[in-house]
């Protein structure tokens, strides 16, 4: 660990029962509803996605990586389990650390998910950006997200073997296309976890940071920083909106500023503080979850970031749906129905 490790520790609220669906975005949480419920999902998943070898990817992190636990990486594994006590977490998946320059976690894995941090993240954070990191990783595995993602990774390979064939290749891409939207969404999720395991909105916002720049904190400025995720979404034409469409078409993760962006909204529209305050869903509540309900959840989240966004296709369609309304009451007006 590098810096600010010398911090006095924080009482935390101990999130007991805590579903998953508590910090799953709506868009995120609808999917997962549904397919919660499509009974056998889960066993044709697993065997569709044979070409992923579990035990090998894990054989290969036993064989190369460290496996973390009281005596080694034991103060990553105090956070580790620290993290997950708040999370109410009751069988921890095995962790690993590996040997790689690149700031990156990972939770992989559909019958026994594992999560696996790379060693320059670790370098690059203080104790409680790593409980972030962790409580994050955390999340996905609590939502299930690993079995799901395998299926990602399963029709990306698929569909280089079927270049071929053109119009099987379209069909492919564009279920591809929808998993890296749901993909982005997920992360959301994970970044809400790591949140409610570390309870500190700065600590989030500061690893959003520290991962854009590789690290260099003492050279940036929060507010500087928020701007620029205000910047992002609002500047530019509508030439700019198409690239930002085709710049995140093939992305399984947000931008750093939207990651932070969409964090801080969280927080401002007062779902962080109701949680930790202990308003939340339990998990014993999870079979009632209703898949009509998440999905008109889902439609309201699209909804209001639509209506909301600053983006210039954004306003541009805003602007034409309101003259097109206008037009619609000018007719009725003139031409009542009789």
């Amino acid at each position: 660990m590098t810096e600010h490790d010398e911090r006095p520790t924080r009482r935390r609220a101990t999130l007991t029962d805590i579903s998953s669906r508590t910090w799953e975005h709506p868009a995120d949480r609808g999917a997962l509803v549904a397919l919660r419920q499509l009974k056998g999902f889960d066993f044709v998943l697993r065997k569709m996605s044979g070409l992923i070898n579990e035990r090998a990817f894990r054989l290969q992190f036993l064989g190369s990586a460290i496996r973390v636990d009281e005596r080694q990486f034991p103060k990553v594994h105090r956070l580790y389990t620290e993290a997950g006590s708040t999370l109410d977490v009751r069988e921890l998946p095995e962790l690993y650390v590996t040997n790689s320059p690149v700031w990156n976690a990972v939770t992989i894995g559909m019958d026994k998910p594992f999560i696996v941090v790379n060693s320059a993240l670790l370098q690059g954070l203080d104790d409680e950006e790593t409980r972030f990191i962790l409580g994050h990783e955390l999340g996905h595995a609590q939502s299930g997200h690993a079995l799901y993602q395998s299926l990602l990774f399963w029709l990306m390979r698929l569909t280089g073997a079927l270049n071929w064939m053109p119009i099987g290749a379209l069909g492919l891409r564009g279920i591809i296309a929808a998993l890296h939207e749901w993909s982005r969404k997920a992360e959301l999720s994970g970044d809400r976890a790591g949140l409610l395991a570390v309870q500190d909105p700065a600590v989030a916002l500061r690893v959003q940071m520290k991962l854009a720049s590789g690290g260099q904190l003492g050279e940036l400025d929060t507010t500087a920083f928020l701007a620029q995720g205000k910047e992002y979404e609002g500047a530019g034409d509508l030439r700019d909106s198409v690239l930002k469409l085709l710049l995140l078409e093939a992305q399984t993760h947000p931008f750093a500023v939207i990651r932070a962006s969409e964090l801080r909204r969280w927080v401002d529209e007062g779902d962080y503080t109701a949680i930790v305050s202990g308003t939340y869903p339990k998990r014993q509540d999870d079979k009632d979850a209703s898949m009509s309900q998440e999905a008109k959840n889902a439609a309201k989240s699209y909804s209001e970031a639509f209506n909301r966004s600053q983006d210039p296709l954004a306003k541009f369609l805003r602007d034409m749906s309101e003259g097109l309304g206008g037009v619609r009451e000018w007719v009725s007006a003139k031409f009542p129905p009789r």
